[in-house]
């Protein structure tokens, strides 16, 4: 992967950092959700997803995910960017766009009612993220297409699923890789209009996984959370993958990057 290329042009987009060769969008919290409703009310097709410092190491490893992501409007998750951002470009991005927070919020902004299907995680937590987004965003209607764990034999019916329903909003919670390439081969704007790659938001939304408490949250620490209640699945994403990352991230620096505004 290209670590010094300039950042592409996002359509829509005035501005987009460079982060280890995926270009994230500059834009505020207001902006992306100006965004992705003008994608909606134009029927415009939009792949989403979102970058941190784990999935930045991933896509660094396997080539065909950074290809995917080429395709795909990019937010920029965590303090992780932030600190890459401020290495490379002198300042972080607008907002802290992680889709644990902003999904539901472009939902709630939303008042045109929309159709948003749910597939991914457990069937458990689906079907409880369901009922707590319809609390939180009553406007619309959600509807759970299928869990996580199916088999590629059970992939066309969950296609055909989909394409029957054409939900405005598709939130796939796969975990990454696997999502944003199930999005990019399966996907097209026959299916639906925004799909958007949610990682564990179904599990934090259902109340399976604990957000960390709001002052952490406040503080940028919420991975340090994650990691306390999980540490035998995450030491190695967090405790090897950060620093790898801010490595990564100078290694960037001294070769050059530039943005594209």
């Amino acid at each position: 992967m290209n670590m010094h290329a300039t950042a592409r042009s996002i359509p829509g987009v005035a501005a987009s950092k460079n982060i280890l060769g995926i270009a994230v969008a500059s834009i505020d919290w207001g902006e992306a959700i100006a965004l992705l409703k003008t994608s909606l009310a134009e029927r415009r097709f939009t792949k989403v997803s979102f970058l941190n410092a784990h999935n930045a190491n991933i896509a660094c490893a396997d080539r065909e995910f950074a290809k995917a992501l080429d395709d795909f409007l990019i937010l920029p998750d965590g303090i992780g960017v932030d600190i890459a951002a401020r290495l490379l470009y002198g300042a972080p991005f607008p907002s802290n766009l992680n889709g644990t927070d902003f999904v539901p919020g472009f939902l709630r902004a939303t008042t045109r009612p929309l159709t948003v299907g749910l597939l991914g995680a457990s069937r458990r937590n689906a079907d409880g993220a369901a009922r707590k987004l319809s609390a939180l965003a009553p406007q619309h209607s959600f509807a759970v297409i299928h869990d996580g764990y199916f088999s590629p034999e059970q992939e066309p019916e969950i296609v055909a699923r989909i394409e029957a329903l054409r939900p405005d909003v598709l939130l796939v919670a796969m975990g990454v890789p696997r999502q944003e390439l199930w999005i990019a081969r399966n996907m097209t704007e026959r299916h639906c209009t925004l799909p958007i790659a949610v990682g564990a938001l179904l599990d934090f939304l259902s109340g399976a996984v604990p957000r960390a408490p709001a002052w952490m949250r406040r503080l940028r620490l919420e991975w340090v959370f994650r990691l306390l209640i999980e540490p035998r699945r995450l030491w190695h994403r967090y405790i090897v993958g950060n620093p790898l990352f801010l490595a990564r991230a100078l290694r960037q620096k001294l070769r050059g990057s530039k943005a594209v505004s």
